[in-house]
């Protein structure tokens, strides 16, 4: 099989490394792609917007099965051009990846089929935010309504800094479009908690639990970013959680959007939030998180192929997920200064050290080729993943392997996984 992915990140770095396994792929193509994924790819110099050029290209390169990785081009309707064109795609057409394209919608679906999730309303005009806000309680959520890289999400603790939040999301535009409605959220306390899974529309199959590290400094502290490392499974994901969820939450929502007329396929990923009152839904992604995807697909023991051909097929039920019985962390290395202002191009040194390690994975989410050399090419650089048999162990292995790898201007957190010494589970 020939495969085409469309993305450029440490998430599509992930993705074809788990093609490759496959005994079914013979070749990768990734578009636009990025150093580390043109060592087991040919990347293609086509954006993941240009959709139409996309689709000749799967045509002219007689393309079996292509993967969309990421949420811009699935929530622009990419899976309804490829699909269109008679090709096989994986992914939701576009009136299912509403369901990440727009918070207002994820909320109003959630409150219609008694999904749990936090109280809200929603806002198109910033005068009439604020009027509410004067009447709610603090902290609360301001969530812009669209697509903002993992970033339009403010926790406003008083007043004052709700009212800022309004300005920032509605009337500067901090997001663009994005922000010309807003949803306010009640503010929930818990852990937090993603699940990934497969769905072909009525089937749906829960992937291994992982928690994501979003605030770009140590102690949960700095601005919100696309995620600066993560660990897999979750301790605290119980069997009791996971039953709940199983029946309020993952089959609920997909029966939800199939009733809506919307039918998914691909991959929901559920943002949870374990609160005293059971779990809720914090927010949902139409495709693989990222890096969520870095700790998650190393551990699946199928063929994600074959996962993804059942889906698209809708003979998902035939499938049985499993994962290996260990764990893994992932820790970004990101470009000092990330998610604001940042300098790249920068050479990275030592990554042959990951050469022929099983349990070490370096994968790529802001990097190039130039001059011969790979370097530096945005905010977060690499995803320095490694599986133990417990997180503590793939922790200490992961820190131990973000030494083998430098750049100038090389920044990480150094607490990923803190929450592994809450739940004692060495």
């Amino acid at each position: 099989m020939k495969i085409l992915i469309v993305g450029s990140g440490g998430r599509e770095h992930a993705i074809a490394v788990s093609a490759a396994k496959s005994p079914k792929v013979d070749k990768i193509y990734c578009a636009p792609g990025n150093a580390g994924i043109g060592q087991i790819a040919q990347c293609v110099p086509i954006a993941a917007m240009e959709f139409e050029k996309l689709a000749a290209f799967a045509k002219e390169h007689a393309v079996d099965f292509t993967i969309i990785g990421m949420d811009d081009p699935l929530v622009g309707g990419i899976v309804d051009v490829f699909e269109q064109q008679g090709l096989k795609v994986f992914g939701p057409r576009k009136n299912a990846a509403v369901l990440e394209g727009s918070k207002a919608f994820s909320k109003d679906l959630m409150k219609k089929y008694n999904i749990p999730t936090a109280a809200y309303e929603t806002f198109d005009d910033p005068n009439a935010a604020l009027a509410y806000l004067k009447t709610a309680d603090m902290p609360i959520v301001l969530k812009a309504d669209g697509l903002a890289l993992g970033k339009g999400v403010l926790i406003c603790q008083t007043l004052e800094e709700a009212e800022k939040g309004v300005k920032t999301i509605m009337e500067e535009k901090k997001f663009g479009d994005a922000g010309a409605r807003m949803v306010v959220e009640q503010f929930m306390t818990g852990r937090e908690v993603s699940v990934l899974s497969f769905t072909d529309g009525k089937t749906i199959q829960i992937m291994s639990s992982a928690q994501d590290h979003k605030r770009a400094k140590d102690g949960d502290q700095g601005l919100n970013t696309g995620g600066m490392g993560t660990f897999s499974p979750s301790p605290f994901y119980t069997e009791e959680v996971d039953a709940f969820c199983r029946k309020h939450i993952y089959q609920a929502t997909v029966d939800a959007m199939a009733a809506e007329g919307r039918p998914f396929v691909g991959v929901i990923f559920f943002g949870l939030m374990l609160t005293e009152d059971g779990p809720k839904v914090l927010e949902y992604n139409a495709r693989f998180g990222d890096p969520e995807a870095q700790v998650v697909l190393p551990r699946m023991k199928n063929d994600m192929i074959e996962v993804m051909q059942a889906c698209v097929e809708g003979r998902l039920d035939e499938i049985e997920l499993e994962f290996e019985e260990n764990a893994a962390v992932c820790v970004v290395l990101a470009s000092d200064g990330y998610p604001i202002a940042y300098q790249k191009g920068y050479p990275i040194e030592g990554l042959d050290a990951f050469d022929n390690r099983e349990d070490y994975f370096c994968f790529h989410a802001g990097t190039a080729v130039k001059d011969g050399k790979i370097v530096t090419n945005g905010g977060r650089v690499l995803g320095i993943t490694a599986k133990g048999e417990d997180l503590v162990k793939a922790r200490q292995k992961a820190y131990e392997a973000v030494s083998w790898v430098n750049f100038e201007n090389k920044y990480m957190r150094h607490d990923i996984g803190k929450a592994i010494d809450d739940a004692d589970v060495s």
